[in-house]
């Protein structure tokens, strides 16, 4: 039974809207990817899928008759910086935002604490705080384990009888709490579609709606982005994760043909059998420890991969999965599918792009990380589950990883700028030509579309807009000055191309969840809260920490932190949390101190500043109680720092390190600037309509709000937000 039998199985009860919201049982492990079909548990399953197959049955949804004469359409470009924007409409580069904001508006939108693109879309999406929908950052800890993980959804593995069949399935659940203002705008009648608008996967059932998903969904490995870079001049001490989630492999050529592999998802069965070994408990016996050792070499599956090199023509020939793909030095590759199979009834579907970067005196290969197939994908991405199938069978394989663009293995240095920017327009593409399909469609009263382009080529090409950064090159800043600046032009094109398919007198509100700041000097809280007497450490430092070693759940993080004698710790972008007593593991504080505790450390790192030249670092801290309310409250940091434009806590911070050394040092890395861990009073987004709005000083949370009033729904009052027209 094929996997695609699986999905036409399933369909009817997605089409249906019986799925829980935000929850998906499926067949995959404890990254972010599940075993793409279900165990037949008799003969009229199969002749039932059999059927479904043929088409004889159907769970086309069938769009139902507007009741609504007004639409609105809202267009969300990740990141985009309102001073960079106004500066460029004042230049004329921007005529089609210029002219939109002539007919209503030009407004600062104030972001979300901390202004990172999870807390904020989830904030626009509620309406609210993240007390109240309970994203606070990209990563989330166990305060029991002290563990990161990525913060958006949690997992259950699934089971397999005799390591074979499954009996179990896993269950992805996003943690994100309150209610869209879609959901709410769908239950009373409004149309709605959403594509790829941040943290709406799993997708959840919009009444009256259809939901394309984007981010956190992730690659078949469960990962934001894992890419893999094959070199014949990468030393055998390369090889390996990088710190930022790439695989690196060498290449030995053998009379011009060199052998590899792709590594692909972690193996179910496998991973179960891992986790059967471990629950024996901490002492194992040597037969535990050399079967556990076995297990782990076969633990992810491998696509081999042979690659003939024509130095003379400067050309490839690849060989993966069956297919063969021949290309010339600088040139990428059509989208490769992959199937990876667990067993004999179980596979995996997915879809590359290759560039061949090289082929002259040395030869590299970059491949795409594998992005899920949308016509076939090992869990429903949208909703109804067969929409994003629709879609592909209108326009082709579209990018379906929620974060799209190549600034890991740019940051890396395995890709070029220039192969970055082409991969960057791409992935904007896609986005758009999605965004274009359903607007013509016109089976929505509401549609809602993000991009998140300008927050990537931001975060990479900044450095060559600053001349103070580090990283600032005048010979590349010529050659790639106007990067962002190209992009922005980019988004004024597509608006233009909105507005064109509109008819006139829309309402369309064009908006960012935030903005930018340069991102010069990183800074080491936790090796700051060991210097001060918070965080103990016994033995040596932490080593460096990196991506694959949280996401697939093999790392050994904070293994030298003394938690008896710890107060605080740092994780995540710019989040401080108390060792409390009762709440952490091995608590330290006890809760009548912890008051104390935090004003003392807030007034400590207020007046943090830079050793080499006593300048500020951060701004403002600030507590959990002024800023959050709500249910999750509990989930909430302690402390939430809020740091200048210049500084930004270090990735090793973010995961939890205290590597030795200086607290403040220069960013030489290409990811030069960023949003997360400033102070959100300084990095507002933006919002530009075409309608005046009442208020001048306009909030994300208030956008939910708006959309309501203007359909005549009535407001949750759980909602923080008040409607701005």
């Amino acid at each position: 039974m094929s996997g695609a039998y699986y999905h036409r199985a399933r369909a009817p009860s997605a089409c249906r809207g019986t799925a829980a919201r935000g929850r998906y049982a499926i067949l995959f492990d404890d990254p972010d990817l599940d075993t793409e079909r279900d165990h037949v548990k008799s003969f009229s399953a199969l002749l039932l899928a059999a059927a479904l197959a043929l088409g004889t049955l159907s769970c086309q949804k069938q769009a139902a008759p507007s009741q609504y004469s007004q639409k609105i359409v809202i267009l969300g470009f990740d990141g985009m910086d309102p001073e960079l924007t106004e500066r460029w409409m004042a230049e004329g580069q921007l005529p089609h935002l210029t002219r939109l904001a002539a007919q209503g508006g030009f407004y600062r939108l104030e972001t979300s604490h901390s202004p990172e693109s999870p807390t904020s879309w989830a904030s626009f999406a509620t309406g609210s705080n993240a007390g109240k929908h309970n994203i606070f950052d990209f990563l989330v800890r166990d305060p029991k384990t002290y563990m990161p993980d990525l913060g958006i959804v949690t997992k259950e593995p699934p089971e397999f009888l005799f390591n074979y069949l499954p009996i179990k399935r896993p269950v992805i659940t996003s943690i994100r709490g309150g209610t869209s203002f879609w959901v709410t705008a769908g239950q009373h009648g409004v149309r709605s579609s959403l594509l790829t608008v941040p943290i709406t996967f799993p997708p959840e059932d919009v009444e009256n709606g259809e939901l394309l998903a984007g981010l956190p969904l992730p690659d078949i490995r469960g990962t934001i982005g894992t890419f893999y870079y094959f070199a014949t001049d990468l030393s055998r001490y390369e090889e390996g994760n990088t710190e930022m989630g790439g695989i690196l492999k060498r290449l030995v050529m053998d009379r011009g043909v060199a052998k590899t592999e792709l590594v692909g998802p972690p193996n179910p069965v496998v991973k179960a059998q891992q986790r059967a070994i471990l629950a024996r408990g901490p002492s194992l016996s040597d037969a535990d420890k050399a079967a556990l050792a076995e297990l782990t070499a076969r633990e992810d599956i491998r696509l081999p991969i042979t690659i003939h090199w024509n130095r003379p023509e400067r050309k490839a020939t690849i060989e993966i999965d069956g297919k063969s793909l021949s290309l010339a030095e600088g040139e990428w590759s059509k989208w490769v599918t992959l199937e990876f199979r667990v067993n004999f009834l179980v596979r995996l579907h997915g879809m590359v792009q290759l560039f061949l970067i090289r082929a002259d005196k040395e030869l590299q290969l970059y491949v795409s990380p594998v992005n899920w197939r949308p016509d076939n994908p090992p869990v429903p991405m949208s909703s109804p589950a067969s929409f994003s199938s629709q879609i592909n069978d209108r326009l082709g394989f579209f990018r379906t990883l929620g974060w799209a663009e190549a600034t890991w293995p740019l940051n890396e240095d395995r890709l070029g700028e220039k192969a970055f920017m082409d991969d960057l327009y791409r992935a904007f593409d896609d986005r758009a030509q999605v965004i274009l399909h359903r607007l013509d469609a016109k089976q929505w009263d509401l549609l809602v579309g993000v991009t998140e382009s300008t927050d990537r080529v931001q975060h990479m090409m900044w450095r060559f807009i600053d001349k103070t950064h580090p990283m600032y090159n005048e010979a590349d800043a010529a050659k790639y000055g106007d990067s962002i600046l190209r992009v922005y032009r980019r988004v004024d094109q597509f608006v233009g191309e909105v507005l064109e398919h509109l008819p006139a007198g829309t309402p369309v509100i064009v908006m960012s969840d935030h903005g930018f700041h340069s991102f010069r000097y990183a800074v080491n809280l936790n090796t700051w809260l060991v210097n001060e007497g918070f965080l103990a450490i016994k033995g040596q430092r932490t080593e460096v920490k990196g991506m694959n070693e949280m996401f697939l759940g093999s790392g050994q993080f904070w293994e030298n932190v003394d938690w008896p004698r710890t107060k605080a710790y740092a994780m995540g972008l710019g989040q401080v949390f108390i060792n409390l007593k009762g709440r952490e593991g091995d608590g330290a504080v006890d809760p009548a101190q912890y008051t104390a505790v935090v004003d003392d450390l807030a007034a400590r790192l207020t007046g943090l500043t830079d050793p080499r030249n006593g300048a500020r670092i951060i701004s403002n801290v600030y507590k959990r109680d002024q800023i959050y309310t709500g249910p999750f409250l509990k989930n909430a940091p302690d402390l939430q720092v809020g740091m200048v434009d210049g500084y930004r806590v270090s990735w090793q911070t973010t995961l939890g390190g205290s590597p030795p050394g200086d607290i403040v040092y220069p960013n030489m890395r290409k990811w030069s600037g960023d949003h997360c861990g400033f102070d959100y009073r300084t990095i507002p987004g933006l919002l530009i309509s075409n309608r005046k709005l009442a208020a001048q000083d306009p909030r994300i949370i208030d956008l939910g709000p708006s959309v309501l009033k203007y359909f005549g729904v009535p407001i949750p009052k759980e909602m923080d937000g008040k409607p701005l027209f």
